[in-house]
């Protein structure tokens, strides 16, 4: 007679090795270059094949005026992602700078200059840095309506740590230049 394993007993694999929490992760997507829906879309599909990366939710897309960018930069489509992960904050970052690298994003000295792809981390957990590499909660999220109103959609009661309720700092933003893109979507494959 052969026994069959008790799911609730771990193998003894299982509990080696390095283990990491799972955090709620909230990233924006924007794209103000090319084929800016194909980049949106390629940046969901990347992060959804990244091992320990669960993507929860898509937000609806917004069209928006540039903010603080150059003369004569087109308007972006953005997008937020709600994902759960194991991956520690740093590895999720080199992972969306890779996903910008794929799309052929230019970095330059200019900032907020056009982009093909930008994949920013909003809120990792409640994770807080403050390095070059890595700023968390995102430096200017509180204030942008881009990366509030489509966050808003996905968890009305969501917050962002140490600045207080996207609700209430979406109230505080400037919508104007935001257009819900209902002909548009984004979908995990």
């Amino acid at each position: 007679m052969t026994e069959t394993p008790n799911p609730y007993i771990a193998e003894a694999e299982a509990l080696t090795g390095e283990m990491h929490p799972i955090r709620r992760v909230v990233v924006a997507l924007g794209s103000n270059l090319g084929e800016r829906m194909a980049a949106l879309q390629g940046a969901i599909d990347a992060l959804a094949d990244t091992p320990d990366v669960w993507i929860t939710g898509v937000s609806s897309i917004y069209e928006t005026e540039p903010v603080d960018s150059p003369d004569g930069a087109e308007p972006y489509l953005n997008a937020v992602l709600l994902l759960d992960t194991t991956l520690p904050a740093a590895r999720l970052m080199e992972r969306a700078l890779a996903v910008e690298d794929a799309f052929d994003r230019e970095r330059s000295e200019v900032r907020n200059a056009p982009r093909t792809l930008d994949v920013d981390l909003i809120v990792v957990g409640d994770r807080r840095a403050d390095d070059d590499f890595l700023r968390l909660p995102h430096p200017r999220a509180h204030e942008r309506a881009f990366v509030l109103q489509p966050w808003y959609d996905l968890e009305p009661d969501a917050e962002i740590p140490d600045a207080g309720p996207v609700e209430e700092l979406l109230a505080k933003a400037d919508r104007s230049g935001i257009t819900k893109r209902d002909d548009l979507s984004l979908e995990v494959q």
